[in-house]
Protein backbone atom coordinates (compact mmCIF):
# COMPACT_ATOMS: atom_id res chain seq x y z
CA UNK A 1 0.00 0.00 0.00
CA UNK A 2 1.21 3.52 -0.84
CA UNK A 3 0.77 6.52 1.32
CA UNK A 4 -2.44 8.64 0.59
CA UNK A 5 -1.97 11.15 -1.40
CA UNK A 6 -2.67 15.25 -0.57
CA UNK A 7 -5.02 16.18 -3.82
CA UNK A 8 -6.88 19.48 -3.77
CA UNK A 9 -9.52 21.37 -5.61
CA UNK A 10 -9.88 24.88 -6.69
CA UNK A 11 -12.00 26.80 -8.59
CA UNK A 12 -11.17 30.98 -9.37
CA UNK A 13 -14.34 32.11 -9.68
CA UNK A 14 -15.92 34.64 -7.25
CA UNK A 15 -12.28 34.58 -6.00
CA UNK A 16 -9.71 37.33 -5.62
CA UNK A 17 -6.21 37.02 -6.63
CA UNK A 18 -5.39 37.32 -3.16
CA UNK A 19 -7.59 34.98 -2.18
CA UNK A 20 -7.19 32.41 -4.24
CA UNK A 21 -3.44 32.37 -4.07
CA UNK A 22 -3.58 32.66 -0.80
CA UNK A 23 -5.61 29.15 -0.62
CA UNK A 24 -3.20 27.73 -2.45
CA UNK A 25 0.02 28.68 -0.66
CA UNK A 26 -1.81 27.37 2.50
CA UNK A 27 -3.00 24.32 1.36
CA UNK A 28 0.71 23.50 0.83
CA UNK A 29 0.11 22.97 -3.10
CA UNK A 30 3.17 22.35 -4.89
CA UNK A 31 1.86 21.94 -8.84
CA UNK A 32 -1.74 23.19 -10.01
CA UNK A 33 -3.12 20.80 -12.44
CA UNK A 34 -5.43 22.83 -14.62
CA UNK A 35 -8.25 21.13 -16.04
CA UNK A 36 -10.76 23.18 -17.39
CA UNK A 37 -11.64 22.75 -21.20
CA UNK A 38 -11.40 26.72 -21.99
CA UNK A 39 -7.94 27.49 -19.78
CA UNK A 40 -7.50 30.79 -21.82
CA UNK A 41 -10.79 32.60 -21.94
CA UNK A 42 -10.66 36.11 -21.67
CA UNK A 43 -13.33 35.82 -18.68
CA UNK A 44 -10.40 33.64 -16.53
CA UNK A 45 -8.73 37.07 -15.78
CA UNK A 46 -5.39 36.40 -13.72
CA UNK A 47 -5.97 32.93 -14.38
CA UNK A 48 -5.64 32.24 -17.67
CA UNK A 49 -3.53 29.88 -18.87
CA UNK A 50 -0.60 32.03 -20.07
CA UNK A 51 -0.04 34.23 -17.54
CA UNK A 52 -1.32 31.51 -14.82
CA UNK A 53 2.13 29.36 -14.36
CA UNK A 54 4.04 32.74 -13.81
CA UNK A 55 1.58 33.72 -11.04
CA UNK A 56 2.26 30.72 -9.03
CA UNK A 57 5.54 30.42 -9.31
CA UNK A 58 6.19 34.10 -8.97
CA UNK A 59 3.58 34.29 -5.84
CA UNK A 60 4.01 31.03 -4.13
CA UNK A 61 6.64 29.03 -5.84
CA UNK A 62 4.02 26.92 -7.23
CA UNK A 63 4.57 24.60 -10.20
CA UNK A 64 1.88 24.69 -13.54
CA UNK A 65 0.61 22.07 -15.88
CA UNK A 66 -2.42 21.95 -18.26
CA UNK A 67 -3.82 18.37 -18.47
CA UNK A 68 -6.31 18.40 -20.93
CA UNK A 69 -7.19 14.49 -20.35
CA UNK A 70 -9.01 15.52 -17.01
CA UNK A 71 -11.40 17.78 -18.84
CA UNK A 72 -14.89 17.22 -20.38
CA UNK A 73 -15.59 17.03 -23.64
CA UNK A 74 -17.12 20.48 -25.51
CA UNK A 75 -20.32 18.51 -25.59
CA UNK A 76 -20.66 17.69 -21.82
CA UNK A 77 -19.41 21.25 -20.73
CA UNK A 78 -22.48 22.53 -22.89
CA UNK A 79 -24.92 20.33 -21.57
CA UNK A 80 -23.78 21.15 -17.73
CA UNK A 81 -22.42 24.33 -17.58
CA UNK A 82 -24.47 26.64 -20.57
CA UNK A 83 -27.75 24.47 -20.86
CA UNK A 84 -27.86 24.00 -16.95
CA UNK A 85 -27.58 20.42 -17.45
CA UNK A 86 -28.35 17.91 -14.69
CA UNK A 87 -25.26 17.50 -11.94
CA UNK A 88 -25.58 13.84 -11.62
CA UNK A 89 -25.83 13.10 -15.26
CA UNK A 90 -22.51 14.96 -15.83
CA UNK A 91 -21.22 13.10 -13.31
CA UNK A 92 -22.31 10.16 -14.93
CA UNK A 93 -21.50 11.06 -18.12
CA UNK A 94 -17.64 12.41 -16.88
CA UNK A 95 -16.14 9.02 -15.19
CA UNK A 96 -17.29 6.98 -17.98
CA UNK A 97 -15.31 9.63 -19.90
CA UNK A 98 -12.35 9.14 -17.19
CA UNK A 99 -12.62 5.33 -17.91
CA UNK A 100 -12.52 5.70 -21.87
CA UNK A 101 -9.37 7.68 -21.35
CA UNK A 102 -7.89 5.30 -18.95
CA UNK A 103 -7.04 7.78 -16.72
CA UNK A 104 -5.65 5.40 -14.53
CA UNK A 105 -3.50 3.63 -16.88
CA UNK A 106 -1.90 6.77 -18.51
CA UNK A 107 -1.53 8.99 -15.15
CA UNK A 108 0.61 7.91 -12.65
CA UNK A 109 -0.84 8.58 -9.25
CA UNK A 110 2.74 10.90 -8.38
CA UNK A 111 1.42 12.81 -10.56
CA UNK A 112 -1.25 14.01 -8.29
CA UNK A 113 0.61 14.35 -5.01
CA UNK A 114 0.44 17.50 -3.44
CA UNK A 115 -1.26 18.75 -6.43
CA UNK A 116 -4.32 20.75 -6.74
CA UNK A 117 -6.94 20.50 -9.53
CA UNK A 118 -7.95 23.70 -11.16
CA UNK A 119 -11.58 24.13 -12.55
CA UNK A 120 -13.42 26.82 -13.56
CA UNK A 121 -16.04 26.68 -10.26
CA UNK A 122 -16.49 28.43 -7.41
CA UNK A 123 -13.65 29.37 -5.20
CA UNK A 124 -14.11 27.02 -2.32
CA UNK A 125 -10.32 24.57 -1.92
CA UNK A 126 -10.53 21.31 -0.63
CA UNK A 127 -8.25 19.22 0.20
CA UNK A 128 -8.29 15.01 0.72
CA UNK A 129 -6.24 12.43 1.52
CA UNK A 130 -6.39 9.71 -1.82
CA UNK A 131 -5.25 6.65 -1.50
CA UNK A 132 -3.58 5.33 -4.54
CA UNK A 133 -3.20 1.63 -5.28
CA UNK A 134 -0.55 -0.24 -5.70
CA UNK A 135 0.50 -1.29 -9.01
Amino acid sequence: MTDPINLATIGFTESTAERFFGRLIEARVACVIDVRLHNSSQLAGFAKAKDLGFFLQAIGGIGYVHEPLLAPTEEMFTAYKKAKGDWSTYERRFLALMASRRIDERLNPDFFRSGCLLCSEGSRTTVTAVSSRTT
